[in-house]
């Protein structure tokens, strides 16, 4: 029998065409998702480890996540058009690949160089693995009910597989080496792919297919280059002549995106889906929460192993209660909001996630997990899934059917490339106080200088949170929805699960 290929159009007795190995296609299609949110944990747990090995520097280390997070998400957009136009089981194929290699490449890595190579190369994959899959999930569940459920599954297993992650991630660098965090991903990608060839169905849009290559340069370009900067503040000055270079590089490819997109008949970003007053807030507050949050995961772990001598699988084990008040508070939550609206909702998580940053700048040399750490990291989770769940829903309002899956993807991206510029900022501002306070205590200083580093950095990260949470208040308004029949928002389509950590 040959293959038959979904476009959204096929129709059985006059409805849309149902996949009889959909479930089987959505096992496939969460065992890519559990791979990619693997990665995201495992490295953070391995991070301290392959610094040691490979000699590399505090100011950086950062590019061991930034290379990742800069990578996906400036090419998220561009790789969701690519899968859309390409054919999206061919890219989700392609995607599972590549994804493999990187990874290998990464494990094998012999320096600083090889490894932030081999992670921008995961993140070049990842964009396009990720959007090719939530795109397949929503053109193989054409019912309303079963495409609620699969997406369901699809969100659990983002939580599920980060909490995994921590403890793989521990097992693995403590029992073998940093090395198979990284090369763990091929197996499964390898496996994931076998099965994927006789189940997955093909499906591509139609029309035109032009890209905005010139948007995705610049709009990257300038990224990379802010980053860039950070890393050259950290390891000259704020004010050196290399610095200011960068930051006035940047500035000018940014400020050139945003002018290109507003005038290119083809724009990677339509203007108008950030221009709205909740879809617009709703992505400010994904980028200062990715920021806060993701240099929370890298100050947090080199404490746990650094200062504190925790085993990296004491690590993991420590980070399980912030992930399981995640899922269990996004659980509850998703029940709650259609009731309180998201405006509230995600005003007091933003408090509740400042208050917990603001615990953790308590940090001393000997702190308790469980009477320091454990509570802060719990009001912050707790915090983080009032502010995502709503997320979701907030960065939809009033899209057109046609710009549903930019704004989708800009949630994913938005918090990519928070993380990314958090993490870069972050480490400066911590290898700077660390450099600051050394030179004023003396060497012997070194231990209490990085517990005083990691304290000024937290202290960024509350301020970082508490000025998503202003923009929550001031900018998200509660919106009226309508449900229709099936059950199915009547003004928002179907959105792809946040991806958190």
């Amino acid at each position: 029998m040959s293959q038959q290929t979904a476009t959204g159009a096929d129709t059985t007795a006059g409805g849309p065409a149902v996949d009889p190995r959909r479930w089987l296609a959505l096992v496939v299609i969460a065992i890519a998702q559990l791979m990619v949110v693997l990665d995201g944990t495992i490295v953070n747990i391995a991070m301290p480890s392959a610094q040691a090995d490979l000699g590399i520097s505090d100011a950086n280390r950062q590019w061991i996540v930034t290379a990742y997070t800069l990578a996906f998400g400036g090419l998220l957009l561009l790789g969701g058009r690519i899968a859309d136009y390409v054919g999206r089981r061919r890219i989700f194929l392609i995607g599972l690949i590549g994804f493999a290699v990187a990874s290998g490449l990464g494990g094998i890595a012999n320096n600083a160089g090889t490894l932030f190579a081999a992670r921008a190369l995961q993140g070049v994959f990842g964009a396009l693995l990720a959007p090719a899959a939530l795109s397949l999930i929503t053109v193989t569940f054409t019912d309303v009910r079963d495409r609620a459920k699969a997406f369901g599954v699809f969100g659990a297993i983002s939580g599920v597989g980060a909490t995994i992650g921590l403890i793989l991630g521990g097992v693995l660098t403590e029992y073998t080496t940093w090395r198979w965090c990284l090369l763990v991903n091929i197996p499964i990608a390898l496996a994931a792919f076998a099965l994927a060839v006789p189940i997955v169905r093909e499906s591509k849009a139609h029309g035109n297919t032009r890209y905005d290559i010139p948007g995705t340069i610049m709009a990257t370009g300038g990224l990379v280059a802010l980053v860039y900067a950070f890393t050259k503040a950290a390891e000259d000055s704020w004010t050196s002549p290399v610095t200011l270079a960068f930051f006035a590089v940047a500035a000018v490819l940014l400020v050139g995106f945003v002018l290109f997109e507003s005038r290119t008949t083809h724009p990677l970003l339509p203007l108008r889906v950030v221009l709205h007053r909740n879809r617009g807030g709703s992505f400010a507050v994904s980028v200062l929460l990715g920021a806060g949050m993701m240099g929370m995961f890298l100050f947090m772990t080199y404490y746990f192993q650094g200062t504190l001598e925790y085993s990296p699988l004491r690590s993991g084990i420590a980070y399980l209660p912030f992930s399981l008040a995640l899922i269990v508070t996004a659980m509850v939550a998703s029940s709650v909001l259609p009731r309180v609206g998201p405006r509230a909702m995600m005003t007091t998580g933003g408090v509740l996630a400042t208050a917990g940053m603001v615990w953790l700048t308590q940090l001393r040399i000997d702190s308790s997990y469980l009477t320091l750490m454990l509570p802060a990291l719990v009001i912050m989770a707790i915090g983080m899934a009032l502010v995502f769940v709503p997320l979701g829903n907030t960065s939809l309002t009033g899209v057109d059917n046609h710009d549903a899956g930019v704004a989708s993807a800009m949630v994913n991206t938005t918090q990519q490339i928070g993380g990314s510029l958090g993490v870069a900022l972050l480490n400066t501002v911590f290898t700077t106080a660390v450099t600051g306070y050394v030179t004023d205590h003396g060497p012997a200083s070194a231990p209490l200088g990085a517990v005083h580093g990691y304290n000024v950095a937290f202290t960024v990260s509350a301020v970082l949170l508490a000025a998503s949470t202003l923009l929550t208040f001031l900018l998200i308004r509660n919106t009226r929805q309508t449900t229709t029949a099936d059950g199915e928002s009547a003004d928002a389509p179907t959105l792809a699960p946040v991806h958190v950590g």
